[in-house]
């Protein structure tokens, strides 16, 4: 079955009329629909509109709370720890970010690491807040338990993905977004929708074995961390998932590790929890805590465009840099509209139906 196709404005107003329906005020509303299709807009299906079925089902249990009071619990000029009071991490990790992107401005560079959050869908959005300031933005954050340790047959972190923008001058900027598995669970659930089997590597089997069942974590299987096998390197996806989970998790006081509440609302919360919710991590630099900005981005310019125009490899076309693929696909999606699959439709279509919501 083909997909369908929405313009940006459809999906916009289902989205915020849905967001309303659970309470948040308009402000949250806005902001959450922007940060959710901001996924959809530059490919990123698995974490967009997609996952909207799945953050009214949070609510309806009471694992979100659509008017959180998001507060500075902790604080020194530079850093902040943040209670997102189980609000929508859509909501909850751009406050952070732009509290960051504060401190940065007042002296040099912003740490803010988040507690008692949810789900905070692409990590490059919040890191992307920053470029308009003259600043690099970073922004991580872990996740429910879904992938195994390098010779583990348990699952024990998230995907715990990390983002990094930086600004450039007459360049399009830099934006590396990427989970630290060496595929996202989306990709899998993707695969699940579509019927089709995932490659070798991306994940293995209750046993530990390797497998290309995209439904193979619902059998106890466990999503693989960066770099597949240990041959490959996954020990080093495997410490940076482990890095994400720290900074998120252990330095907010969210839970982490196997403790991370899992998304999905019928899975039942872990027992014995060491924190609250999920962690993020967010940060904002000044480059003219290091050199003028126009300096800086002159050079940004031309590391950019020297790898832009790097020799492909015969058959391969062009060299791409880190958010290049995305900010084509965010054009093509805003002019001719966004697809979705079948499977997808029919969960906005019966959200829709039950919140008295036209798709």
């Amino acid at each position: 079955m083909s997909d369908t196709i929405y313009s940006y404005q459809q999906l916009y107003q289902f989205s915020l009329s849905v967001f309303k329906k659970m309470g948040c005020s308009n402000e949250d509303a806005t902001l959450a629909t922007s940060v959710l299709l901001s996924a959809d807009l530059r490919g990123i299906d698995s974490h967009g509109i997609a996952r909207l079925v799945g953050y009214v089902r949070l609510w309806e249990v009471g694992r979100i709370n659509p008017t959180p009071n998001i507060r500075v619990v902790y604080e020194t000029p530079s850093t902040a720890v943040v209670d997102g009071d189980r609000g929508l991490g859509l909501v909850v990790a751009p406050r952070a970010m732009q509290i960051a992107i504060d401190k940065a401005k007042q002296v040099g560079s912003g740490w803010v690491s988040v507690k008692n959050s949810n789900h905070f869908g692409i990590a490059g959005y919040h890191a992307m807040m920053a470029l308009s300031q003259d600043m690099i933005g970073m922004a991580m954050t872990n996740a429910s338990a879904l992938v195994a340790p390098t010779y583990a047959a348990e699952k024990l972190l998230g995907t715990n993905p990390i983002a990094v923008a930086v600004p450039a001058g007459e360049e399009a900027p830099f934006v590396a977004d990427f989970a630290t598995t060496t595929a996202a669970n989306g990709k899998l659930e993707i695969a699940q929708r579509k019927n089709e089997p995932i490659p070798e590597g991306w994940a293995q089997d209750a046993a530990g074995k390797t497998s290309t069942d995209a439904a193979i974590l619902k059998k106890g299987g466990a999503l693989l961390p960066l770099g597949s096998e240990k041959e490959q390197g996954s020990h080093k996806g495997y410490a940076l998932g482990s890095i994400v989970d720290i900074f998120s998790g252990v330095l907010s006081g969210a839970s982490f590790g196997p403790w991370a509440p899992p998304f999905p609302a019928y899975v039942p919360i872990p027992e014995n929890m060491p924190g609250e919710g999920l962690g993020h991590f967010l940060g904002a630099m000044r480059i003219d805590g290091f050199r003028p900005a126009t300096d800086f981005k002159s050079n940004m310019d031309l590391w950019l465009t020297r790898f832009r125009n790097a020799k492909p490899i015969e058959g391969q076309g062009q060299v791409y840099v880190a958010g290049d693929i995305e900010r084509m696909i965010e054009g093509a999606r805003m002019k001719n509209g966004i697809p979705l699959v079948a499977e997808v439709v029919a969960d906005l279509t019966a959200l829709g139906t039950k919140l008295n919501i036209q798709l």
